[in-house]
């Protein structure tokens, strides 16, 4: 018969087979130590501390959980199964959120460009050039006036992405251009997110492109993809090429639409949706993905 035991510490139910009676792990839900109870004991079945009045919760105590902690701490291998049945659930959990997290910063980055795209009528560039057709901005600068207003402020537009000013915030980089999987501090100033340069892409250069020349559809043309431990500064003019996206999603190495999320990474579209595209997708297919007229045939992310 299933213990239903309702945690002490955030209240949340869980069904544990009988055979774990008097066994401790972590909560699934909140982490904290807890300790399934013994036959005859509070929490046992149905009355569980946390169901308790709390006048009659003080009461019972003393005996009771005391002797639950007491037991807890004896049955250590019994503990570690119990730990073995919870922590899946957890580090599963954490993954979610993760995955969660990301696809929210990706939708942010989306509300950005589209409100840039009803200011200007048409997409940012991939990058601003100077009279010497030398990239000075990003994208991602571009947007923050959209994602980060006072940050935006504090940056300069009279001086390249790398100068005296504007080099003070290569290390302040905003949490929508960050991927919370990435095992890389948020102090190396990288971003996971970018877009991809190269001929008949939206990005093109330091072209603007619109949205009636994306004729391949807007559901399978990339507007911003996901990558893992990467060395491109968030305000450097700087994003994947076209001709460098030759591996599939998640190969070991190389410059690819990856992630530390296991089994794909995200992406965006143009029509303003996320997407987890599966491990091991091909990058001739992600090429085609890329490019907003070439006629290729190819499925959605």
């Amino acid at each position: 018969m299933p213990i239903r035991f309702i945690c002490p510490h955030c209240g949340h139910q869980t069904d544990v087979a009988e055979e774990y009676a008097g066994q401790s792990g972590p909560c699934v839900e909140c982490g904290q130590t807890v300790t399934m109870p013994l036959p005859g004991q509070i929490g046992y079945g149905s009355e569980s501390p946390a169901a308790l009045p709390r006048a009659k919760w003080s009461s019972r105590l003393t005996g009771g959980m005391l002797a639950m902690v007491g037991i807890g701490c004896c049955l250590c291998c019994g503990g570690g199964l119990l730990l073995a049945l919870f922590f899946p659930a957890i580090q599963a959990k954490r993954e979610q959120a993760r995955r969660d997290q990301c696809t929210a910063n990706l939708r942010r980055i989306a509300q950005a460009m589209q409100s840039y795209y009803t200011d200007y009528r048409c997409y940012p560039p991939g990058y601003v050039t100077d009279a010497k057709s030398r990239p000075i901005h990003s994208w991602r600068a571009l947007l923050l006036p959209y994602l980060d207003p006072p940050l935006a402020a504090q940056y300069r537009f009279d001086e390249p992405w790398d100068g005296p000013n504007n080099s003070r915030l290569a290390n302040r980089v905003p949490d929508v251009y960050r991927c919370s999987a990435d095992t890389l501090p948020a102090t190396s100033g990288t971003t996971n997110y970018v877009v991809i340069n190269g001929q008949d892409t939206i990005f093109d250069g330091d072209k603007c492109a619109k949205k009636p020349q994306i004729t391949d559809g807007m559901a399978t043309t990339l507007l911003v993809v996901e990558i893992v431990d990467s060395d491109i500064g968030w305000l450097e003019p700087r994003d994947l090429r076209l001709e460098q996206l030759t591996g599939a999603v998640n190969a070991p190495k190389g410059d690819e639409v990856s992630s530390e999320h296991a089994g794909g990474a995200h992406v965006l579209t143009a029509d303003g949706k996320t997407h987890f595209v599966t491990e091991g997708r091909a990058g001739q297919e992600i090429q085609g993905l890329s490019t907003k007229s070439g006629g290729e045939t190819v499925s959605p992310p």
